[in-house]
């Protein structure tokens, strides 16, 4: 069901600062800021030769991310996502085997326009999941 790695999430706390230790420190192409107000985030795309890293930092106070900073000063991993060819085929497969999806179990648009869900953490050792149609 899954394809390739799409991305690994990090949260920041300071997102010009991480940017800048990715393209400056490390020379990694990086993307401009894009916000997302569905998700309540901002976020920065590193590109790698084989997947990107998305950078995450919360719009507000009342973004998912914003308590995953409170607990994680620091920052820190937060999801991985993986690409999936049909991603309502992928949700119901899922949810018949017991998955629980996040929110209204409905696809949103992604930072890249495409359709994303979030698979609860618990029935994925410990991972948030997130999968997005290509």
């Amino acid at each position: 069901m899954i394809g390739r790695l799409n991305h690994v999430a990090i949260v920041v706390p300071d997102l010009a600062a991480a940017t800048a230790v990715y393209a400056e420190t490390l020379g990694a192409k990086v993307s401009a800021p894009l916000d997302l107000p569905d998700h309540g985030v901002t976020t920065v795309f590193v590109e790698l030769p084989n997947t990107k890293i998305e950078l995450l930092h919360p719009l507000d106070e009342s973004s998912p991310i914003a308590g995953f900073l409170a607990k994680n000063p620091s920052g820190g991993m937060h999801h991985v996502c993986y690409e999936v060819d049909d991603i309502y085929a992928a949700r119901d497969q899922l949810k018949a085997q017991g998955a629980r999806v996040l929110g209204d179990g409905e696809p949103k648009p992604g930072a890249h326009g495409k359709p994303v869900l979030f698979l609860h953490p618990k029935d994925f050792a410990g991972t948030l999941v997130e999968l997005e149609q290509v």
